[in-house]
């Protein structure tokens, strides 16, 4: 059971962040069956990118950001995601990076989250991408200004929806014109599939160890 006290609750999620990460185990929890039948592997194109998973109180309770994309011609259109972005020139690493971005598509202050750690790097095949999931914390429930050209809505989950097991499933999903089986997180309205949902797996069994 998590202590609701927020401050316990993240000087506990820093400590368990320092600790071994359980990675690709906890990933492949998630992960879709085309990631490992496509057996499509990190080239000299891959770029890298960096999210941000920001936890705040509100409520009595522990809540964090997800962004819904916007429709476009691009492999992660319409799907939910963690604010976050490519790494730019002007990025010194991979943690500015998600701040930056997350600043640009939702507005949150970033000069107010402290950053607590990271989860495991982890490769996205459909966009060529590396992508570091950055763990931090903003002291209160912040106001969002989403970019419209990037976010369709920000939805705001509670960590206790996330806890929930049963919030699971599994479906098909057309990917590069095939059907493959996803795991699927129900979170709302929204199905959370994909690297996010494999990110998600990774924090809940940080969080329970």
């Amino acid at each position: 059971m998590i202590d609701t006290s927020f401050h316990t609750f993240t000087e506990d999620l820093r400590q368990r962040l320092q600790r071994p990460l359980p990675g690709e185990v906890a990933h492949s929890k998630m992960a879709a069956s085309s990631r490992y039948r496509l057996g499509i592997k990190p080239n000299e194109r891959t770029r890298r990118s960096a999210v941000l998973i920001c936890f705040y109180p509100y409520q009595d309770s522990i809540y964090l950001p997800l962004i819904l994309r916007p429709q476009y011609d691009g492999v992660h259109a319409g799907q939910m995601a963690f604010p976050g972005g490519r790494m730019e020139r002007i990025d010194e690493n991979l943690t500015r990076t998600a701040l930056r971005e997350t600043q640009e598509e939702v507005g949150i202050r970033v000069s107010d989250v402290k950053v607590i750690g990271q989860l495991t790097e982890l490769f996205i095949p459909p966009s060529n991408f590396y992508v570091q999931p950055v763990v931090g914390v903003l002291p209160y429930r912040p106001d969002f200004y989403p970019d419209p050209r990037e976010v369709e809505a920000v939805v705001e989950v509670e960590l206790n929806t996330l806890l929930d097991e049963t919030i699971v499933g599994d479906n098909q999903v057309e990917v590069r014109g095939m059907l493959v089986d996803a795991p699927y997180y129900q979170i709302h309205d929204y199905r959370v599939w994909g690297a996010t949902a494999m990110m998600i797996s990774e924090l809940l069994v940080v969080l329970s160890t």
